[in-house]
């Protein structure tokens, strides 16, 4: 039985057409990757399918007769698809904020819905409206994503990749015949990822049919069939058994110019013996020891990777180093040979050395504002709105990162206009704009394909190819770290477990 058919559809989204003449059927006892390049089509795609976001042209049919959100279910790789996690998920540092863990609902109250009070006992206890789900299925969902230990922690809390099984276990428990994923891997650790290729082999036994956007090198054994998109059209389909990653197919990113790499030369600011000196840091949530006397020390010009499961404290550490946690007043470290709180060691005078991006800045930045304004905002570590005017040499700086990453073609566009691969390429772009001494890379690759992968890191050995920069570079996968890289931090339960 055919499940779901697209007959020559195509679809506009922002005055362009991302998708043209899509055929396909998807048939009972099958589960398909989308594949292909950043600004394939893939999410789109997935959208599409879901019911939200409309044909230009030509015709969808389902087997069901029931609405589409009672069968087909879309765990996006971020909040926008949950409203109550949206509507909990305000602002950037908010993770960093002990408070919130104090006003923010549990992972349990979100999975069952019991969000809102229905009334209070003595003007104090809160009572909830009863649970659709029940116990058994609550303890089923969560066992299947081994979140069962994180039930009665604030959501805010969760480490980047803890969130994203957090929401998977969400549309679980709406029991679709449909489940749909978009770039589901990212962020999730070794450990993590094994756990969803089994939860979704234990799905597809259950009857549930699997579709996901994926990369090529991160399809679980429950595929049965791959689509490949490429420029909105479709490329190959095919079983699983006779897709070949990359076959066929150009690289779209060249090797790196070395005439724009040029144009880095040596920071602005070098005047400093360490980037950074932590001593003894410790952070704690209530009753949660995020970091347990973490030391960590980094002369100028050393390459780190800082690695760890999810939950380990990753971005929590990076958060003091960043000035984005109020923990760090309570911590003793040192910054460019500055002791915290010292003269010249304001939050903005820490930011200014600084290059970052992470998926929390992903996340929270802001999307109706252009790639140039994004990253030009990087001059004065906004997020996308900034009242100072730009210098002519500023804004050749923004045509000149935005260049040598690629996105130059995308610079008046609105930075939600565009695919999540190539808005982090934009915000790489919008932390190297500055030339900092120092670079924070926490998983710069997320929603990267390969291609671009390998760019990247070209041009992050290209540009640290320098006695005078400084890198901390976070990523479960070792295929992404840089090979300028020469010293490992590994952090596990908020400790040091490794330092190389």
């Amino acid at each position: 039985m055919t499940l779901i058919s697209l007959q020559n559809v195509s679809v506009r989204k922002y005055e362009s057409t991302v998708l043209s003449e899509i055929n396909w059927n998807i048939e009972e006892g099958e589960n398909w990757a989308i594949v292909g390049p950043n600004g394939a089509g893939k999410s789109v795609l997935l959208d599409v399918l879901a019911g939200r976001w409309p044909v230009l042209n030509g015709k969808i049919s389902y087997a069901w007769t029931s609405p589409l959100r009672e069968t087909i279910e879309l765990a996006s790789n971020d909040y926008s698809f949950n409203r109550i996690v949206s509507a909990g998920a305000e602002y950037y540092q908010q993770r960093f904020h002990a408070y919130e863990s104090e006003r923010a609902p549990s992972v349990r109250a979100i999975l069952t819905d019991q969000l809102k009070p229905v009334g209070t006992v003595d003007d104090k206890s809160v009572t909830l409206a009863p649970s659709k789900v029940t116990d058994d299925e609550l303890a089923r969902v969560s066992g299947l994503l081994s979140i069962t230990h994180l039930l009665d922690h604030p959501f805010v809390t969760l480490s980047n990749g803890e969130t994203r099984r957090m929401l998977l276990a969400k549309s679980l428990l709406k029991e679709p015949k449909v489940l749909m994923l978009d770039n589901a891997f990212s962020g999730l650790d070794v450990h993590s990822r094994e756990v969803l290729r089994s939860a979704l082999t234990e799905l597809t036994i259950q009857g549930v049919t699997i579709i996901m956007a994926t990369t090529a090198t991160e399809i679980p054994p429950c595929i049965t069939h791959v689509l490949e998109l490429e420029a909105g059209h479709i490329r190959a389909k095919q079983a699983v058994g006779t897709f070949q990653s990359g076959a066929g197919h150009a690289p779209h990113f060249p090797q790196p110019d070395p005439q724009k790499l040029a144009h880095f030369g040596h920071p602005e600011f070098t005047d400093f013996t360490n980037a950074l000196d932590l001593r003894n840091i410790r952070v704690k949530y209530g009753e949660d020891q995020i970091l347990d006397s973490v030391n960590w020390k980094i002369a100028k010009g050393e390459k780190w990777a800082l690695s760890g499961p999810n939950g380990s404290g990753k971005s929590t550490l990076l958060s003091i180093i960043t000035a984005d946690n109020p923990q760090r007043f309570a911590n003793d470290y040192d910054l460019f040979d500055q002791k915290r709180g010292g003269a010249g060691a304001s939050i903005w005078d820490i930011k200014q050395k600084i290059g970052h991006v992470s998926p929390e800045l992903h996340l929270y930045f802001p999307r109706n504002t252009t790639v140039f304004k994004t990253i030009a905002s990087g001059f004065f570590d906004a997020t996308g709105v900034f009242f100072k005017k730009l210098t002519e040499t500023q804004i050749e700086r923004v045509h000149e990162v935005a260049e040598l990453l690629h996105v130059h073609e995308l610079i008046e566009k609105d930075f939600s206009q565009l695919s999540k691969g190539q808005q982090r390429m934009v915000l790489l772009a919008r932390a190297l704009v500055k030339n900092p001494p120092l670079l924070i890379l926490d998983e710069p690759c997320q929603g990267l394909d390969a291609d671009a992968i390998d760019y990247f890191k070209s041009v992050v050995n290209a540009i640290c190819d320098t006695d005078q920069r400084t890198l901390i570079y976070v990523s479960h996968y070792p295929h992404e770290i840089p090979s300028c890289v020469t010293h490992y931090l590994k952090l596990e339960k908020g400790k040091v477990l490794e330092s190389l």
